[in-house]
């Protein structure tokens, strides 16, 4: 199995141009040492402009990481694109390769201002296994080396009110990745749910469905979306408050509160598609606020509280 994945990842690299410099295998391990190796972005790769035949996607409701913009990315094998089978995750081919940049705009005023790349993490599909990687941008911001561990690396900007913050942003290591994306002992993605790429897109300045989008660029099979769920956007107002609050905990939380998840004890269930009435939210509202509070819950990934969400999650409950 290990021979089949190195050669797996010594293809990518031997196939990958030169869009910002070429990379090269690691033989002592599973993946390339650097981010460069999968040709990822074309030409300056501060700019995030998707190269090689990924294509960009956006979700309804995404993960809170400390506040940090994200770009996802998805490249599948030509002639072989994903299929949805329900609203839940999507049957994946192998080949098919995840990416999703964590970055912060230096003034989220101005974003022309520029940004700071902070960490890459992959996702790549092989003999139907999942291999995870992080890559973590150098100061010039010109490639991205492969992470043996988690680290920390202080963080600046302006937020979109003026105000200067600071964090001691948190670059998850294997375990901590492991901890999410890990169901019955398997390596999964998580958030690319149908129901949430289930929403209109911006793409060559036209309005469109993300499901077919994602159907014309080859990445996926034709669908009908309106047979499909839609999960709701959580800073939407236009959506109720209860249905808010489950988009924002089945994302944050679900994956992890689940049979099959690292808190499969816990008896509380955030899953969307489970009715309210099975999930027990209602009756830990009270815990759940407690954890959010001081920064428990979620318990990967976040240094700092979610106050936006944490601000609504209370007025759901009406708690103080």
């Amino acid at each position: 199995m290990n021979r089949i994945i190195i050669v797996f990842a010594l293809l990518i690299t031997i196939i990958a141009g030169m869009a910002y410099g070429a990379g090269s295998a690691d033989n002592s391990g599973l993946l390339p040492p650097k981010l460069s190796g999968y040709n990822i972005f074309s030409g300056n790769p501060v700019t995030l402009t998707p190269g090689n035949g990924f294509v960009q996607y956006e979700l309804a409701t995404g993960l809170f990481t400390d506040y940090a913009e994200k770009q996802r990315l998805i490249k599948v094998p030509a002639v072989k694109p994903i299929t949805a089978v329900n609203d839940g995750l999507p049957q994946l081919p192998d080949g098919t390769i995840l990416v999703k940049t964590f970055y912060y705009f230096r003034d989220k005023r101005t974003p022309s201002k520029g940004r700071r790349l902070i960490e890459t993490r992959l996702l790549i599909k092989n003999n139907n296994q999942w291999m995870a990687g992080t890559y973590v941008w150098n100061p010039e911001q010109t490639d991205a080396t492969l992470a043996t561990g988690g680290s920390n690396t202080p963080v600046s900007w302006i937020d979109e009110n003026g105000r200067g913050r600071k964090i001691s942003y948190r670059i998850p290591g294997p375990r901590d990745c492991a901890s999410c994306h890990t169901a019955d002992n398997n390596l999964m993605p998580v958030g690319l749910k149908v129901r949430n790429l289930n929403i209109t897109v911006t793409r060559d300045n036209k309005s469109i469905n993300q499901l077919k989008y994602l159907w014309e660029a080859g990445v996926m099979d034709n669908v009908a979306p309106e047979q499909f769920a839609e999960l709701p956007a959580w800073q939407n107002e236009k959506y109720g408050i209860q249905d808010r609050v489950r988009a924002y905990l089945d994302v944050n939380c679900a994956h992890c509160h689940s049979d099959l998840g690292s808190c499969a004890r816990s008896a509380v269930r955030f899953a969307w598609e489970i009715p309210l009435a099975d999930t027990r939210i209602t009756e830990k509202g009270k815990r759940i606020v407690n954890l959010m509070s001081k920064g428990s819950m979620p318990r990967t990934g976040t240094t700092v509280v979610d106050t936006a969400a944490l601000g609504l999650i209370k007025q759901y409950f009406q708690l103080p």
